[in-house]
């Protein structure tokens, strides 16, 4: 039985046609969108961080129908390590 060869050689243009210019421009241009796509997901990520952070805090006050002082200071001191949080996440 005759061997099947994998790798056969490929011949390769002097200069490159339209089709792999045009595939060029497509691919820059898609490399270029996924760049600014994936700085705009960053960005994102940190408001989203702000809101669960924030909405946590809320949900945790709004919870606790009434009170004690040490849940008050527990919740408070909360808060603090949610807004140092924020500060430093938006530093940067």
């Amino acid at each position: 039985m005759a061997e099947v060869r994998r790798l056969q050689p490929v011949e390769i243009p002097d200069e490159p046609s339209e089709d792999t210019l045009a595939t060029r421009v497509a691919v820059s241009a898609l490399t270029l969108g996924l760049k600014t796509l994936s700085q705009r997901a960053i960005a994102a990520t940190k408001d989203v961080f702000m809101l669960l952070s924030v909405g946590s805090g809320f949900w945790l006050w709004s919870s606790i129908p009434d009170p004690s002082p040490t849940q008050i200071i527990s919740l408070s001191l909360y808060a603090v390590f949610i807004l140092v949080a924020q500060v430093i996440v938006r530093r940067v």
